[in-house]
């Protein structure tokens, strides 16, 4: 008998008991995926059956690669699959050949056993928060005001393949807050590494100091448990729990006025905020000088996103073959020609100095912040203005950007709904590396509520 992918753990939970069968929960991934082509770029079709028949001798068998042998999984199509097109959502890159072996996160989920459904759409090169793509379309939420809202982005057809119960994890890349962003528009969990938890090889890059990649799903134990399996390192036992009493979170009051969080964001933060201080947790309400500094940096001297994406394209954007790419996207990346020379450099160094300091500011506390100042915008008026795209953009990635440059692992996860049932998201981030301790804590937060 199969069952719905509710989360890759109840999925393993499932196959470990004999109540589901890879093969089937994998041909009705490949249903749902082929009837989402805005959703899914690419469908892997041949492979998936073969994997999936794979894990279930291994199942049968007593001898699953990992915890997550035969659970479904989709990349965003940035990441290299054998065989396979790597578009970055461009119609420019859809020219080129497919690729002749799999990204080394891609082949650390085949190791574990996943099985790959297939590559998911993005923005244009990953460079936008808002996850509009005029080449392939825009993959929306059917679930939320019909699909007229925004999917964030630049992982918008991660985020709208776990929400609309197609695959229970996606896998998405974040340098600005691409990964945060459409978790928090699509009321999902969503984890940004530290740069260098995992292997980049093998994905085509927007930024070369920022780019990180992580897991999208419904909750923070799935996150976990992807982390492990491709890391090939033990899952955190039943037992192995964190505390929340005692354990220090900060609140920098600024943050609000400053970037014109909505009232319902501010509401269910604040209701967030309740449960843990009801867990016994230590709240620290203070303004953080170093998210202000980066704030500062980041409207007088540029994104340094941006400069290096510029860099990434620069060729591209100097050919015939500019005209081709979204306009929303050109401009924004031609906005950084004019940078002065060096300015990559200062920002480079100043970045390095700034992480030292927001560890020290931390003193082995988590923040504690909205993920973005408000819900799915309309799309609508999105793909008409361009004014409008460019504004909102901004404002949407305000805060994840913090976290990006800073490199702090970040879990973005819901907070409720506002009086529409659009959901509201908050953010836990942690100083450089700290990634275990991270999800620790987002763990033990999310328990409660389950």
């Amino acid at each position: 008998m199969s069952i719905s992918p509710i989360t890759a753990v109840e999925l393993s939970r499932a196959y470990a008991a004999g109540d589901a069968d890879p093969v089937e929960v994998a041909e009705a991934a490949l249903l749902k995926a082929l009837a989402a082509p805005t959703v899914f770029l690419t469908v892997t079709a041949e492979r998936a059956r073969l994997e999936a028949a794979a894990s279930a001798r291994r199942w049968r068998e007593g001898r699953p690669l990992s915890a997550l042998d035969g659970v479904p999984i989709a990349w965003k199509d940035l990441f290299d699959i054998a065989g396979t097109l790597t578009t970055a959502g461009s119609a420019v890159f859809a020219e080129h050949p497919n690729a002749n072996k799999d990204a080394s996160l891609v082949a650390a989920g085949t190791r574990a056993g996943m099985v790959c459904i297939g590559k998911t759409g993005l923005s244009e090169f990953a460079f936008s928060g808002l996850g509009l793509n005029p080449h392939f379309g825009t993959a929306t939420n059917l679930l939320l005001d019909g699909g007229r809202r925004a999917p964030g982005g630049s992982s918008s057809g991660a985020a709208v393949a776990v929400a609309a119960g197609i695959v229970p994890i996606a896998i998405g890349t974040d340098t600005g807050g691409s990964i945060r962003v459409p978790s928090a528009f699509n009321g999902l969990t969503g984890y940004r590494a530290s740069a260098g938890r995992y292997s980049r090889d093998g994905m085509v890059a927007l930024s070369a100091t920022l780019d990180t990649c992580g897991p999208l799903a419904t909750n923070v134990t799935d996150c976990i448990a992807f982390d492990a399996a491709v890391r090939a390192t033990q899952p955190p036992s039943s037992t192995d729990t964190t505390t929340l009493a005692g354990t220090r979170f900060i609140v920098d009051p600024d943050l609000f006025e400053r970037y014109s969080v909505t009232p319902a964001v501010a509401e269910n933060f604040e209701r967030l905020v309740a449960r843990l201080e009801q867990a016994g947790a230590v709240i620290e309400r203070k303004p953080l000088a170093v998210l202000a500094a980066v704030r500062d940096l980041i409207r007088d001297h540029g994104w340094l996103g941006g400069l290096e994406a510029f860099a990434m394209h620069r060729a591209l954007l100097d050919s015939p073959d500019a005209k081709r790419i979204d306009q929303r996207v050109r401009v924004r990346l031609e906005a950084n020609r004019t940078v002065p020379s060096g300015r990559l450099e200062q920002l480079l160094a100043r970045r390095k100095d700034l992480i030292v300091v927001f560890a020290k500011e931390a003193a082995g506390a988590t923040l504690v912040m909205p993920t973005t100042p408000h819900v799915a915008p309309l799309l609508a008026p999105l793909e008409t203005d361009p004014d409008l795209f460019s504004r909102v953009n901004l404002q949407t990635l305000a805060m994840t950007m913090l976290g990006s440059f800073l490199d702090t692992p970040a879990v973005a996860m819901p907070s409720g709904v506002d009086a529409d049932g659009l959901p509201t998201s908050a953010q836990l981030m942690r100083a450089q590396d700290d990634d275990d301790a991270l999800l620790r804590i987002a763990a033990a937060l999310e328990a409660p509520a389950r």
